[in-house]
């Protein structure tokens, strides 16, 4: 798919009319541990009613399907697509901290085969960088305040700095990664670590992996983030023999 066909489509909707939405629900606990009674098993209704959408579904599954690269750099740089969802199913009084890591998908190193337009796997991957967890700046907030209105994780910013000091989440370049939404019950009781396992659930949407790179690789991939991506509109004009 070409520069001025992505455009096209995305002009008249055509990427954009799939009436197809992901929703997922919060999935089972662990298995319950000998020393613990059966009623600390399991999630808590709280939570295990909750069920998270992911928005700009569509748009994902376009760069899903020509493999989904994000820029890391020194300094950190958002993502695109912006990772957001539509959350229902929350206790409209309770409270909660909404927040999402990011874990390698596999221990391989990969490179891009340009005669081949693919992914191929380049090795052992490195070490994990220090893990992260980025909360949303609204945390903690009441369900009905959470439900409102659509969630995004704009501030987030994805750096390749091992030494960064402002709280970005730290990758590998040409590593592969899934962002992790995690739902936190905020429990007033004064003893609730003891249901910290309940509290929780964890969503992902594998449609949202990507390659971390610090340039892009494919340049189908540099095509559709211009065309689709309202910050770039500046490259829209720029030919593309010159990216």
């Amino acid at each position: 798919m070409e520069q001025q066909e992505v455009k096209d489509k995305l002009k008249t909707g055509e990427l954009k009319r799939k009436p197809h939405t992901v929703s997922r629900s919060c999935t089972l606990g662990m298995p319950c541990a000998p020393d613990l009674d059966d009623s600390m098993c399991g999630k808590a209704a709280k939570v295990a009613s909750v069920r998270v959408q992911l928005e700009m579904h569509s748009l994902w599954e376009q760069f899903d399907q020509l493999g989904t690269e994000m820029i890391v750099t020194k300094a950190g740089r958002r993502m695109f697509p912006t990772f957001q969802v539509h959350i229902s199913g929350m206790d409209p009084d309770s409270e909660y901290v909404l927040l999402l890591d990011f874990i390698p998908v596999d221990d391989k190193r990969y490179r891009y085969a340009f005669h081949s337009s693919s992914w191929l796997v380049a090795g052992r991957g490195d070490a994990s960088p220090p893990g992260r967890v980025h909360f949303h700046p609204d945390s903690p907030a009441r369900g009905c305040q959470w439900m409102k209105q659509t969630v995004s994780f704009d501030r987030l910013k994805l750096t390749n700095n091992l030494l960064d000091d402002n709280g970005h989440i730290i990758l590998n370049s040409m590593h592969c990664y899934q962002p992790r939404l995690h739902v936190v019950l905020v429990d007033p009781r004064r003893d609730s670590h003891v249901y910290a396992q309940r509290n929780f659930c964890t969503f992902t949407f594998p449609e949202t992996r990507f390659i971390a790179v610090t340039a892009y690789q494919n340049h189908r991939i540099t095509q559709l983030k211009i065309a689709s991506n309202p910050f770039a509109k500046g490259f829209r004009t720029t030919n593309a023999d010159d990216w």
